[in-house]
């Protein structure tokens, strides 16, 4: 075990769009647990669109500063335990941030199951996965024969919820960016339509798409397609609210969704937000069901793992520029 743990450290705010000048790479000496603690080396660290928002401002956790640890959730393993109920060798999701290795207190860390392949556990069977199955099911409320329409479709998060509005009945219809993105929701995800935003006039797509209107919208990005759903919604429309990655990187867009306070009362629509753990107190039988839908071969997992801690902000900003297809990690020990 090296004495020294390498950190990427967020160098300044960005401005503008994210880039590589706005980390770094230090190395500093490997943190000892005192009593109550445990120290962590990081397997594979989680990239989400969220780490981008962290750096905009507080939201369900502190805003990021200039010089600190880059934020991020990791799966990691106990190397050296003062905690009770913990030993060496105990695999735990903690935010640990964009290190090698981290010291937690103990109280609040739960062991994960040691399965194959152990990146299940940071995306099907993690944060994104349990973000879909809550967001959709109880956010949502889908009924067999309505129609679901998810943006960022090919991502971690919106290629889960797709899947899970087809096990339960739904038309479902993706929204992802290029050719390629939108023949993999229809061909192997099973969707049974999809729209690429890039093409052209998306508005006019989701309304071809859904001739009769969209009962639910899972929302990850805000923004244009946002407000293209928000005209084609039904009658009590739901919309769940998980993200707006379209305005996390770079200049704020000129406008947002027009003609909202109309629309959502003209049409009855209810959109909800939500952070995933508002709904842990239930996520044991929500994994439960999770399993048995990836046991049977109902429920597909795709994954984007990248080596190496170096990679962490090109990998970053590569998924906000929605480089990946499925649950992007990388790999640092």
């Amino acid at each position: 075990m090296s004495e020294l743990n390498r950190q990427i450290v967020l160098n300044e705010i960005p401005s503008g769009r994210l880039a590589s000048e706005h980390f770094r790479l230090v190395e500093s000496p490997r943190p000892t647990p005192d009593d109550g603690q445990v120290l962590l080396r990081g397997l594979y660290v989680s990239l989400d669109a969220a780490n981008r928002a962290w750096m905009q401002g507080a939201t369900y956790r502190s805003a990021l500063r200039g010089g600190d640890v880059m934020a991020g959730g990791a799966l990691a393993e106990v190397v050296e335990s003062r905690a009770a109920g913990l030993k060496p060798g105990d695999l735990v999701f903690a935010d640990t941030g964009w290190q090698e290795y981290s010291v937690l207190p103990g109280r609040g860390l739960t062991v994960a199951p040691r399965i194959e392949p152990l990146t299940n556990l940071l995306s099907v069977y993690g944060v994104t996965g349990l973000t879909a199955y809550f967001g959709l099911l109880d956010c949502g409320r889908p009924k067999a024969g309505e129609t679901v329409v998810v943006s960022a479709a090919a991502g971690a998060v919106g290629s889960i919820v797709g899947q899970i509005a087809r096990l339960k009945g739904a038309r479902v219809v993706g929204v992802a960016g290029g050719e390629a993105k939108c023949a993999l929701l229809t061909r192997e995800l099973g969707y049974d339509a999809a729209v690429d935003y890039k093409a052209g006039d998306t508005r006019r797509a989701l309304r071809a798409a859904c001739p009769d209107g969209i009962d639910v919208y899972f929302d990850n990005v805000g923004g244009d397609v946002l407000e293209a759903c928000l005209f084609n919604m039904k009658l009590h429309g739901r919309i769940a609210c998980c993200g707006a990655v379209s305005q996390y990187d770079g200049a704020p867009p000129p406008h947002g969704p027009r003609g909202v306070p109309g629309l959502i009362v003209t049409k009855r629509l209810t959109l909800t937000g939500f952070v995933v753990m508002d709904f842990y107190d239930r996520k044991d039988a929500a994994l439960s069901e999770l399993r048995e839908w990836v046991k049977s071969g109902e429920l597909k997992v795709r994954e984007d793992v990248i080596d190496g801690l170096e990679n962490l902000p090109s990998a970053l900003i590569g998924l906000l520029a929605g480089e990946n297809i499925g649950k992007r990690m990388v790999k640092v020990a």
